[in-house]
């Protein structure tokens, strides 16, 4: 697929993708050392998908999340501080350190929040888009979701909705093939997850989900229809993610050969080798890149630990049931 982005914006793309990896890794480091606690279900190796698609969004779109969602939250712009914070349980993260890494939220830009549920999102989704129709200010709403979460009945409401209303929706399936250890063809009789698309009338689209200029160009498309009143698009981008489902799983039920074949197809490699081997960056530029990132990341998790713990007298603060 050709390359409608400037250098720029390819940069940018590629900065967003490196910073949610290195978020990542810094998780793994600490939840290891168990200074987070909780569950932690990392983004590493799907990082184009969240990327791209943001970056064809405007800053007062609005995306939801899954349990998976450290990369849509860095992707639409928040503050990497703020969720090492809350990740840490420290009070200066976005849950002022009471929701840990699946309740992250920020509706200054947007996001409405990752979600422990699976498939809770869809109808999180379904509200925002008819509240963006109602104001006909062009706005769009992107769902997240992966592979096994088509297989709930919110899904399938959602859709129904969505395309019956034109409602500004586009639903970007990640699909790594896997629901915690089941293997997507072994829980669904197709083989494609984006012909189900086709049940609610809306267009679905398969695509390489490691390749960031696909993705983003893909998502433009089905973005710009949904702004201009053409309704939802089904979006399903193939990847693999290189951990286990949740940090901790021995990830048994794949075996070497997959996860080499997987690994293999790293977009955040593949989309610097594009950048250098096209003359559109050089490789200095690229290493800049990924040392700020690294220097922020390094500043995020400083930040984390020297941040305080919420005071006991905070237990029932925001709390509603």
């Amino acid at each position: 697929m050709a390359n409608t982005l400037t250098k720029n914006e390819l940069l940018s793309i590629y900065e967003k993708m490196y910073t949610i990896r290195k978020f990542e890794e810094s998780v793994v480091k600490y939840y290891a050392q168990g200074q987070i606690p909780g569950f932690v279900h990392l983004y590493i190796g799907e990082e184009a998908i969240s990327s791209g698609v943001c970056a064809a969004l405007n800053k007062d779109d609005y995306i939801t999340s899954t349990h998976r969602g450290h990369g849509h939250l860095i992707a639409k712009g928040g503050d990497v501080n703020k969720m090492m914070a809350e990740l840490f349980a420290k009070s200066t993260g976005y849950c002022k350190g009471k929701g840990g890494s699946m309740h992250i939220s920020d509706l200054d830009l947007g996001i409405m929040g990752s979600n422990g549920i699976v498939g809770a999102g869809f109808s999180i989704a379904a509200g925002v888009g008819v509240a963006a129709k109602m104001r006909d200010a062009g706005q769009v709403c992107v769902c997240f979701f992966g592979d096994g979460a088509t297989n709930r009945g919110t899904f399938h409401e959602s859709a129904n909705m969505a395309s019956v209303f034109k409602l500004p929706i586009v639903y970007v399936c990640e699909n790594n093939s896997y629901g915690i250890s089941a293997c997507a063809k072994d829980i669904m009789h197709i083989s494609d997850i984006a012909v189900r698309a086709s049940s609610y009338g809306m267009p679905g689209i398969k695509i390489d989900g490691n390749n960031a200029i696909e993705v983003y160009n893909t998502a433009k498309s089905a973005i710009d229809l949904a702004r201009s009143g053409g309704g939802p698009t089904f979006i399903e981008a193939v990847t693999w993610r290189h951990r286990g489902h949740w940090e901790g799983d021995p990830d048994n039920y794949r075996s070497a050969k997959q996860r080499e074949e997987g690994q293999a197809k790293d977009p955040i490699p593949r989309l610097a080798e594009y950048l250098v081997s096209r003359g559109i960056a050089s490789k200095d530029e690229v290493t800049n890149i990924e040392n700020n990132v690294i220097s922020n990341m390094e500043n995020a998790v400083d930040f984390a630990k020297k941040s305080p713990f919420p005071e006991l007298k905070e237990l029932y603060t925001d709390v509603y049931a």
